[in-house]
């Protein structure tokens, strides 16, 4: 059986929000100092690049939810210099995009999307702003990734899908998680 559009973006949400569980518990294998040292990246440490994931999240979701937070959102370009704070509040956002495709229709993904640009009100479809948002996590949770390896701790594997046949391997993480495969591909709200 096919998937809806709606049914993949709950899967969507729920992969980023899995992928973001992985790559943040890795890096509790991490001193402070090695989470804040400079490194090779567009952000340059693991503590900025993985707070630029966060605040963007908040800038979209908030958006999606039909907030007007706008730029408000990276006013502090690194809101949660500690790992424990980080990894709390990005469950928090996750949690809250997982919720916005789970009361996904139909209809409502061609529905518009106000995003406050505060210079100007940027209108998008939504599918096409829940793209933007699942691609723009993706790349930056790689160049976490290729972070990593400059350190002690091994990277998780971040490029997986929910493979039916590798269940039993995220089985102790979606328990972590609350979730279970039915959950995450369930037909309904």
């Amino acid at each position: 059986m096919t998937a809806s559009a709606v049914q993949t973006f709950r899967a969507f949400a729920h992969n980023n929000a899995w992928a973001n569980h992985r790559l943040l518990t890795a890096c509790q294998g991490l001193s402070a100092e090695d989470f804040a040292a400079e490194r090779t990246g567009f952000f340059p440490s693991l503590a900025a690049t993985l707070n630029h994931i966060l605040v963007i999240d908040w800038f979209y979701v908030d958006a999606l939810e039909g907030g007007m937070l706008g730029p408000k959102a990276w006013e502090n370009r690194i809101p949660h210099p500690l790992l424990a704070d980080l990894t709390r509040e990005q469950a928090a956002v996750d949690r809250r995009l997982i919720a916005v495709c789970e009361a996904l229709t139909e209809a409502a993904l061609d529905g518009e999307v106000r995003v406050n640009r505060v210079v100007r009100m940027q209108v998008e479809r939504r599918d096409r702003l829940l793209m933007h948002l699942f691609q723009h996590q993706i790349h930056h949770r790689g160049q976490a990734h290729a972070m990593l390896v400059g350190t002690a701790v091994k990277p998780p594997q971040l490029d997986e899908f929910f493979s039916v046949g590798e269940a039993d391997l995220r089985a102790a993480e979606f328990a972590e998680l609350g979730w279970t495969e039915e959950k995450v591909w369930s037909k309904g709200a």
